[in-house]
Formats: structure tokens, C-alpha cells, sequence
């Protein structure tokens, strides 16, 4: 095995990063098989559920987000759910199989009051014995303070893309500001979810440049979710021309020899995906997924597939592995 796959590194170069990205696909997904297997259960998929807590009208023009107030997409806005509400939802996903329970907002940033009601949520889901995970846009450090108190597990907070190809694709917020947030997140020894969306019309370069910023952090995310687009129409990105399946898959595999020790979760677009393509992505060194029907407001492959699949690859479903070697251990 190689240094580059064995080690946790900060001072990826774009020419490395496309160096792996065009090496032989098959020699590509072994490198990043080999890294999978040196530090998880090469058969073990992690299950999180993701819920909307509060839907629509969000201040902010994502070029590839429903929920944008920017956009006409038939999206009814709602307002915060019901705590009790959420104890059901987050319920029934545990007796589904999932072990964290992820709550997304469409909010710039939370207010405090809101932030409040959030963290009676993370305590309620908390109580069932379940990890919990929130995204719900930038925070201040006294906000990160309060959640890391209430005993949050994981905050998503993604990159979306290169910082090249960022400001085509959102103008409402810049590339420092979602820095910020997971300095933030890093400064309260929160876990970090952060990942992108590829097949948004970006280059070769973009997705390279997307996974160095990711890997080049301080830390590396715990949990890296690497989405494939999801069209919604009304959109900006609606149309867009789709990203090839097989360079999809190298995203994944370059992302997990890059992140050895990062959860890679196969996040959304699986509905657009074959079982074949599943399976490659999983062989690739993803190994977690969202369970469910739906993941904020677009649609999810339902749970009875995923299981069908799971049983047809000899794939069990449960709780982030530890890794072998965490990224504080081998800095």
C-alpha cells in the first residue's frame, strides 16, 4: 500500500488530485479499496435519516435548491415542525434501522430563538439513543457553543464546490462564509459533515478542486456526502448536462483515498442510480447513506430497495464504524 493511501494528509495539489482522477479506473478503485479496507468494515454501510424541519422560503439562490425563495418550484413553505412531530419521525427511522437522525432548516442562519427550539429537537432525538446531526446554514461561535452544550453530534455545513466555480452557482453567501462556519464547528470540537454536489455543469478542475479544499482543512470531515445533482425544474441548473456516471464513481474513490478515514455517504441523486452504479460507488469506498423516501424535499430511493440491494451485495447496515486511525491520531 502506498504512503498516499496509508496516510491522512493536508497538502493535496490540484496535479496530484487530477493525477488520481485519471489513473485507470480499475487501478483507481483498488487504491481506494485498499484505503476503505485499512480503515473500515469493507461491508458495513452506515444508515442516517435526514428530515425537513422546516421547509421553503429561504432567503438564500443556491442555483440547484427548491427551497430558494428565488425560484418558482411549487414549493409550499412551512413553518417549523411540531417538536412532537419530529420525536415520530425520528422514531420510526430508528425502528427502520437508522442510527443518526439528521434535521435540516432552510434558513440563512437560525435566529436564537429558533436555534432554542432546535436544540429541544437535538435533545428529544438525543433521548432515543440516536446520533444527532442538523444543518441549518451559518452559525455565529456563540450559537456553535450552544449546540456543542446540547450535546450535537455532527453539523453539515457543505462546500458545495470549488471556490473557482462557487460563485456561479450562489451569490447570496461567499465561499468565506461557509469557511467560517466550520472553523466555528472545528472550535467546538463538533463533528463536521461537509461534502459537495457534483454534475452541476462544473469542470474536471472544480471537482478536483471541490475534494482538495475538503481534504487541505485542518481536519478532515468525519462524514464526507458526495452528491450527484438532482434537477428540480424552475431551477437555474434545471437542464444541466449529466455528469457521466463513471466519472461519479472516481469522484467517490478519489474522495475516500484522499479522506482514508472519512465516512464517504453516497448522498443525493440515487434515485438516478442504478443498482450496478450503487455498487460501484460502494466498492469505491462509499459506506454510509440516507434512508428514506425523501431527503429534505427531493425523493430518495425507498428503504426496501436499499435493503434489497444491501442483501444482494452481502452489505450490512449499522453505526459508523470506528476508524482505525482518526485524523487527530495521524496528524
Amino acid at each position: 500500500m502506498t504512503d498516499a493511501v496509508q496516510s491522512i494528509r493536508h497538502d493535496w495539489t490540484l496535479d496530484e488530485i487530477k493525477a488520481l482522477f485519471e489513473l485507470p479506473f480499475n487501478d483507481l478503485v483498488f487504491q481506494a479499496q485498499t484505503a476503505h479496507r485499512a480503515n473500515f468494515d469493507p461491508n458495513a454501510v452506515q444508515i442516517s435519516t435526514l428530515l425537513s424541519i422546516k421547509t421553503g422560503a429561504c432567503p438564500e439562490d443556491c442555483s440547484y435548491c427548491p427551497q430558494s425563495a428565488s425560484y418558482d418550484t411549487g414549493l409550499e413553505r412551512e413553518r417549523l415542525l411540531p417538536i412532537e412531530e419530529v420525536r415520530a419521525a425520528a422514531l420510526n427511522a430508528k425502528q427502520n434501522g437508522a442510527t443518526r437522525f439528521c434535521m435540516g432548516a432552510a434558513w440563512r442562519n437560525p435566529t436564537d430563538k429558533n436555534l432554542d427550539k432546535v436544540i429541544e429537537m437535538i435533545s428529544l432525538v438525543k433521548d432515543l439513543g440516536m446520533e444527532t446531526c442538523v444543518t441549518l446554514g451559518m452559525l455565529t461561535r456563540e450559537q456553535t457553543r450552544k449546540l456543542k452544550t446540547a450535546g450535537l453530534d455532527y453539523y453539515n455545513h457543505n462546500l458545495d464546490t470549488s471556490p473557482e466555480y462557487y460563485k456561479e452557482i450562489i451569490t447570496t453567501r461567499s465561499y468565506q462564509d461557509r469557511l467560517d462556519t466550520l472553523e466555528n464547528l472545528r472550535a467546538e470540537d463538533i463533528n463536521v459533515c461537509c461534502g459537495g454536489i457534483v454534475g452541476m455543469g462544473e469542470s474536471d478542475n472544480d471537482r478536483a478542486g471541490l475534494l482538495q479544499q475538503l481534504a487541505n482543512l485542518p481536519q478532515h470531515p468525519q462524514s464526507v456526502p458526495i452528491n450527484l445533482l438532482v434537477q428540480v425544474e424552475n431551477t437555474p441548473l434545471y437542464g444541466t448536462e449529466e455528469l457521466d456516471p463513471i466519472e461519479f464513481v472516481r469522484t467517490i474513490a478519489v474522495a475516500r483515498i484522499m479522506m482514508p478515514a472519512s465516512v464517504v455517504r453516497l448522498s443525493a441523486g440515487r434515485t438516478a442510480m442504478s443498482e450496478e452504479l450503487q455498487a460501484l460507488c460502494f466498492l469505491a469506498g462509499a459506506n454510509s447513506i440516507f434512508y428514506g423516501d425523501t431527503l429534505l424535499t427531493t425523493p430518495n430511493p425507498d428503504k426496501n430497495e436499499d435493503l434489497e440491494l444491501f442483501d444482494k451485495l452481502g452489505i450490512v447496515a449499522n453505526g459508523e464504524q470506528a476508524a482505525a486511525s482518526s485524523d487527530n491520531a495521524a496528524a
